[in-house]
């Protein structure tokens, strides 16, 4: 099924070129702050790209001829990254019954589990800075490269809030240790602190140089297989939640690597392999 037309958004906007969808936050005038809108509006728009994504459908192309999508990428206009959530919004919060606030929260956390778990392979963009809810874009993304001046905190225990609904992509990104002592400080990092936890992926000199890095990570990720791609990230969400016992484990790798290697992607890459050519993938991921 194809999806509908790109959604309409206000705050944030969605471009396509050719297999890379690029969203862009563009409520400048509070520091692409996070309000009802603009969460509602990158959640539909990660929705949407993750139904027109080769990992969800399974092929390259769409029915219009079209690429489907392989990458992600999100970028900020304007000084700073993402100033977390709109102090307006939290603030509000007061007046609200618990089902309202728990509903605020379920949005909130549609947009975070909406990137992690999203097909295509994501990269984050970040400059100025990343604070609570913007940390937690950051997190929830597969490749972060930063600018040099940017500045990461997990900051709402100054605000005497919790990083509750940012937590586990925190927690998965960073381990217990450096998730717990960020949340408990709560104070800013810079962007060489943030590479040396991990938070961050690289750091680059100038936004000349950023756009470099995103190209040279997305022709990376193009040599790959799409629906393989997409398999590695389903495959870690199931090893952070496995509760069964070495043995289960063992038995479900092996029927993942049989059925990866007998699928035809699979079979696409070995057989290029073998024969000294491309794959398919690799020739049609920016047609269109």
């Amino acid at each position: 099924m194809t999806p509908g037309p790109i959604p309409e958004t206000e705050l944030c906007r969605l471009e396509l070129d050719g297999a890379v969808a690029n969203l862009t936050l563009d409520r400048t005038d509070v520091f692409n702050a996070l309000n009802a809108q603009i969460i509602s509006e990158m959640a539909r728009v990660l929705e949407w790209t993750a139904e027109r994504s080769v990992g969800n459908t399974g092929e390259l192309l769409s029915a219009d001829g079209s690429p489907n999508l392989r990458a992600l990428v999100i970028r900020s206009e304007g000084k700073h990254f993402c100033a977390g959530a709109d102090i307006n919004m939290m603030r509000d919060g007061g007046g609200k019954t618990p089902g309202e606030n728990r509903e605020d929260s379920e949005r909130l956390d549609r947009l975070f589990h909406g990137l992690w778990a999203h097909p295509c392979f994501t990269i984050a963009c970040v400059q100025g800075v990343a604070l609570g809810g913007g940390a937690g874009l950051v997190a929830c993304s597969d490749h972060v490269i930063a600018e040099p001046k940017t500045r990461i905190a997990l900051s709402e225990a100054k605000l005497g809030i919790s990083a509750a609904v940012i937590g586990p992509y925190v927690h998965r990104r960073l381990g217990s240790a450096g998730f717990r002592r960020l949340a408990m400080l709560a104070s800013r990092i810079g962007s060489e602190e943030a590479l040396r936890i991990g938070f961050v992926d690289e750091v680059a000199g100038s936004a000349e140089d950023m756009e470099g890095s995103v190209s040279r990570v997305i022709a990376e990720v193009m040599t790959s297989g799409p629906i393989a791609v997409t398999s590695a990230k389903r495959m870690v969400a199931e090893l952070d939640r496995w509760e069964g016992d070495d043995e289960s484990l063992r038995s479900w790798t092996l029927d993942l690597t049989s059925k990866m290697r007998g699928s035809p992607e699979g079979q696409e890459g070995l057989s290029a392999f073998l024969d000294g050519r491309k794959p398919a993938w690799s020739r049609e991921d920016r047609e269109g």
